[in-house]
């Protein structure tokens, strides 16, 4: 680390920022959670305006951190630190470059990664995505956003990346207080390309989804490799072709891919063209649900489907919806797969836990007269961890089904 950076003294710390937490309400942060709720808060001192940082306190006046502070959200404390120390430059340099590290030893020869995974790296609403020579940043926290150039000199000083853009567009940002936007914060930004075991796609650093691509199915689109290879294969929700690619990298016999953004599947096909998979992947721009419809209809048959949605469940009051969406989506599928195919699905809402996403499986197949079996289960890549104590950072599911 550079060496004019040192700590400094704890008494020069301001402590007359205090919020101080209802009797028995501390439980769950002293299990490891890094919320405190605005309702679980009792007195607050100080005056702390929106974004400040604050000593966070339980009910008998104990010490349980530092935290990002933010009255008008629900989450009204995001943990820092457990300790009494400067939240400043060289703390967050701390933090990034132990999560970089993390990276290194994960995936030692790539150089596209998810840098940086919020609350389980210990930033809360912060994440950084790292394409090549290029950093993607989205705050989602007041707190993360009021620091967002704190946050970029540390990744300069880090990894001196050619460009950085910001992906703030994310509906929960107004839960925040935060408004919706995006564009070139540092440096300049180019067409990149990545690659990703054997697979090279080109990413859109300002279009493309999320901070420009899904880097939290890494390892789930490699693992449908070994059940493609022969088969007939159906993508819904394809995105930028991601299992449609390593279904027909694996030698598929033809890859139907499903997406309802014309321009989403115009880069999958170009994807496609890049990778030399052009011949037997067809993408089409089509509403999923209408095209697995009449899919059926058809009585079509593949011998490998995989359902990858956006979110259905937003929230909790969305979840039933979201749960009759899955089941519908499930119904179709089975009643594509041939006998023995195999279904491969995920769902990334954290709403929608686990138990009940393989309920969903399970009863969907029971309607469409289908039996199943458990092959492989899976959360997102490792450089996206998970925190034990908050069910919110193990959010995604992806599972795979023997069908018969």
């Amino acid at each position: 680390m550079d060496a004019q950076f040192s700590l400094q003294p704890i008494a020069q710390i301001a402590v007359n920022k205090i919020v101080t937490l209802k009797k028995n309400e501390d439980k769950r942060i002293q299990n490891g959670h890094l919320w405190a709720f605005s309702n679980e808060i009792e007195t607050i001192d100080g005056e702390p305006q929106v974004g400040d940082i604050v000593h966070l306190h339980n009910h008998a006046g104990q010490f349980l951190g530092l935290g990002l502070f933010n009255p008008n959200s629900l989450i009204a404390i995001r943990l820092l630190s457990r300790e009494e120390e400067k939240i400043d430059f060289q703390f967050f340099h701390r933090r990034i470059e132990t999560a970089l590290a993390l990276r290194r030893k994960l995936y030692p020869n790539a150089e596209t990664f998810r840098l940086v995974h919020g609350e389980a790296d210990f930033l809360p609403g912060l994440i950084i995505d790292k394409y090549n020579e290029f950093l993607s940043i989205q705050t989602f926290s007041y707190g993360m956003d009021k620091r967002l150039t704190l946050m970029c000199d540390v990744v300069e000083s880090l990894l001196h990346p050619k460009g950085i853009v910001e992906r703030n567009e994310a509906l929960i940002r107004t839960l925040e207080g935060l408004d919706q936007h995006k564009g070139v914060i540092r440096g300049a930004i180019e067409p990149v390309t990545i690659s990703e075991y054997g697979i090279k796609y080109q990413i859109d650093l300002l279009e493309g989804q999320k901070t420009g691509f899904f880097l939290d199915q890494r390892e789930n689109r490699k693992a449908i490799r070994r059940y493609a290879k022969g088969g007939r294969v159906l993508d819904c929700f394809c995105n930028d072709g991601g299992f449609a690619l390593n279904a027909a990298y694996s030698d598929a016999t033809d890859v139907v891919a499903i997406d309802i953004s014309a321009p989403t599947v115009e880069r999958a096909s170009q994807n496609a063209a890049a990778n030399h998979l052009d011949a037997k992947t067809h993408f089409i721009a089509r509403d999923a649900f209408l095209f697995l419809k009449e899919a059926v209809e058809k009585k079509e048959r593949y011998d490998l489907v995989i359902l990858d949605p956006p979110s259905f469940a937003k929230n909790k009051k969305t979840v039933l919806k979201a749960i009759r969406g899955y089941k519908e989506i499930h119904q179709y599928a089975f009643q594509l797969l041939s006998a023995g195919g195999i279904l491969a699905t995920a769902s990334c809402s954290h709403h929608i836990f686990e138990e009940t996403f393989l309920e969903i499986i399970a009863a969907s197949a029971r309607l469409s007269g289908r039996t199943v079996n458990l092959l492989e289960w899976h959360g997102a890549a490792p450089d996206h961890p998970v925190l034990p104590a908050m069910p919110e950072t193990r959010y995604l599911k992806f599972g795979v089904f023997h069908v018969t």
